[in-house]
């Protein structure tokens, strides 16, 4: 049947939002996501393969190696003296619970390196999700083992397999996404930390939004192919949106005062180092670019503070802790100051008037959670439009 279309999914959109902004800048550091069972968490991750713009690479390369980047490069494509380049897919690789360390890492082909003397590999789901997506579903279940291998590559962007004496590197640069329900098992927090963003996906408790849900559910059972064509322009838009805040990320402009209050907020709030701080800024700069915007404003800072630093705060069960939402009114204004960022995914590229990370609209009042709602009304109307 396939992957429900990434826009065709009902609400989550803050799930959503965290998503599309580690796709415009790999640097986030991915996203773990909370929740429990039936909320689309996997659906969501899955559906944004088809909205991620097309890699360049050299030809046949079984890393992907981009082609104009000699220092993002495997050995082998240093060494060529001519490179073919052709356009493919952004891969989103499952890493499933039971991987082998040599299905996730690679193993040596012990018989080209007797017969031809070389350091030869057949690559593993590191190798495959070289700049794409790597999904972890359960997460919080995976074995220590590969924890640290996913670790130890995540931090150095490159997969190293030693055996036998024999050494082969590659280069090994994803977006790690990570899923969990937090009733079956703690995640380790050195892990948890590496994940730029943390969202909580819940099942919605209004009860029209569950029943677009299945109505969603039951058009995509009955007649998949039409329901992913219906949303196949939507898919190509969200591409080009993608791309084009790509190319404008580096020009988006974070003023040394917005800085210095990122800063103040994150020690105010007991965050260790400088990974919060640095993920909260580049957080905040994704969405400006996703916008079309090439100055952050303090409404983006908001935003990422949300995304960015909950699981960073230290969690004192004698303490009743901070409230991020009020160090961050405290130093970037309430939700009402001025315009929130757009929902990623509007049917009009992107122009909405509602804010899905605080449930208010540009006047500040409460979105109604009803037919009408800009995600799940739209969503509705569309189903109803062409079934």
């Amino acid at each position: 049947m396939g992957q429900l279309p990434f826009p065709a999914i009902v609400g989550q959109d803050t799930l959503k939002s965290a998503l599309l902004l580690n796709a415009v800048n790999r640097d986030i550091g991915g996203v773990l996501i909370q929740g429990e069972r039936g909320t689309g968490k996997s659906s969501a991750v899955r559906g944004l393969e088809r909205v991620l713009p097309e890699r360049r690479v050299v030809a046949e390369c079984p890393f992907g190696c981009p082609p104009d980047d000699p220092t993002r490069q495997c050995a082998e494509c240093r060494e060529r003296t001519t490179v073919e380049v052709e356009r493919v897919p952004t891969p989103v690789v499952d890493l499933p619970l039971g991987t082998t360390e040599d299905r996730l890492l690679g193993a040596l082909d012990f018989e080209r390196a007797l017969n031809e003397g070389i350091s030869a590999l057949d690559p593993g789901l590191l190798a495959r999700a070289n700049r794409g997506i790597l999904y972890v579903d359960e997460v919080n279940l995976l074995d220590d083992h590969l924890v640290d291998l996913l670790l130890d590559a995540a931090a150095s962007g490159v997969n190293r397999i030693e055996r036998e004496g024999l050494t082969v590197t590659h280069p090994a640069e994803f977006v790690l996404v990570g899923s969990m329900n937090p009733e079956e098992g703690r995640l380790r927090p050195q892990f948890r930390d590496r994940f730029g963003l943390q969202v909580d996906a819940e099942a919605p408790t209004d009860p029209e939004r569950r029943a677009t849900i299945i109505e969603v559910a039951e058009a995509f059972d009955r007649e998949p192919d039409r329901v992913r064509e219906r949303y196949r322009d939507e898919e190509r838009r969200l591409r080009e949106r993608i791309a084009a805040a790509r190319d404008r990320y580096d020009d988006v402009s974070l003023g040394a005062d917005r800085r210095r209050r990122i800063a103040e907020l994150c020690l105010a709030a007991g965050v260790e180092g400088n990974r919060g701080d640095i993920t909260t800024a580049r957080c905040a700069r994704a969405l400006a670019a996703l916008d079309g915007r090439t100055a952050v404003t303090d409404a983006d800072v908001r935003r990422a503070v949300e995304l960015a630093l909950p699981h960073r705060v230290p969690n004192d069960p004698f303490d009743d802790g901070v409230d991020l939402g009020d160090l961050a009114a405290d130093r970037f204004g309430d939700a009402t100051a001025d315009g929130p960022t757009d929902h990623p995914d509007a049917e009009d590229g992107g122009r909405d008037d509602d804010d899905p990370g605080t449930g208010r609209n540009r006047g500040g009042s409460e979105n109604r959670r009803d037919d009408g709602d800009s995600t799940v009304g739209r969503t509705l109307r569309r189903l109803r439009d062409f079934l």
